[in-house]
């Protein structure tokens, strides 16, 4: 089987992958999602903070993967560069594929402090991170990003040229501006023009919400893969391909079960039911749907 395309040395299999969503892309999670066929583990995001103070939740939690899932990327987010750096060499140690930089969160206590998608405001950082690490690591360093922090400083251009231009290796768009958070349209023509102009591999995100999306977001895109977050939540046969909607009441509850099982497995009894309930709505909707 040739692989889709390269992380750098790394061969992607497949074309579809599992956003990193704090809260959804846990463990349980992306063992069901890849079952289904999302070519990557994209941990949920860790605060540099966090990582620089050995918070016990991450190496329990938050950090958690199995061999079986690689390529595995944990992805980092901070304001400051040089935390940032420092994280990112610890959690070299722990043996990930690939580590990413998150300059894409548009929730306010993360960017409104000058991280995530604050942080494209600061081309400087931006390069210094990709500069530094791509130099001091011997694994991918990879990034995500919005447009830009609002409509009037779309800066999404110069941003994956300095990316690129200092060694990342893939990057992952979504395309709305932080000021839009998950309103309004993404503009996937921005996705197809920072693909024209770059050589690294492009993952485009946002608004994918069904089976034709996918392909309609490769054609106008030209991306190399696509990033599926929300319309993932309850839906992991997307990443085969199959649209829910058309599913047996029988299929989904088997992998409902399955999802809670792994949940509990993993968190306990009583978390893991607190835990798996919104996943659980969402799974109910699909349900409800099929039985109208």
């Amino acid at each position: 089987m040739q692989p889709t395309f390269y992380i750098q040395n790394i061969p992607i299999y497949g074309d579809l992958i599992l956003a990193p969503m704090e809260g959804y892309s846990d463990y349980p999670y992306r063992h069901i999602t890849r079952s289904f066929g999302s070519a990557l583990s994209c941990l949920e995001f860790v605060n540099a903070l966090d990582v620089l103070n050995g918070h016990p939740y991450l190496l329990k939690e938050r950090l958690a993967f199995t061999e079986t899932e690689r390529p595995v990327v944990f992805q980092v987010f901070d304001n400051d560069p040089d935390r940032i750096i420092k994280a990112a060499i610890l959690l070299r140690k722990l043996n990930p594929d690939i580590i990413d930089i998150n300059m894409g969160c548009s929730v306010k206590t993360v960017s409104g402090r000058g991280a995530g998608a604050g942080l494209l405001q600061f081309p400087d950082k931006i390069e210094k991170i990709f500069k530094t690490l791509s130099a001091q690591l011997d694994i991918p360093v990879t990034g995500k990003i919005r447009l830009g922090w609002d409509e009037e400083t779309q800066n999404y251009i110069e941003i994956a040229h300095l990316i690129e231009d200092n060694g990342g290796a893939m990057l992952a768009v979504h395309a709305r501006t932080r000021q839009q958070g998950f309103s309004g349209s993404a503009n996937w023509d921005a996705i197809a023009q920072i693909k024209q102009e770059l050589h690294i591999p492009i993952i485009g995100n946002g608004d994918v919400k069904s089976i034709n999306d996918i392909e309609t977001i490769k054609q106008q895109t030209g991306c190399d893969a696509v990033m599926i977050g929300r319309a993932a939540i309850g839906n992991p046969w997307i990443f085969s391909r199959l649209d829910r909607n058309h599913l047996p009441s029988s299929e989904i509850r088997k992998i409902v079960t399955a999802h809670l099982q792994g949940t509990i497995a993993f968190y306990g009894d009583q978390r893991g039911i607190v835990l798996f309930r919104k996943h659980l709505i969402e799974y109910i909707k699909s349900i409800k749907k099929l039985n109208r």
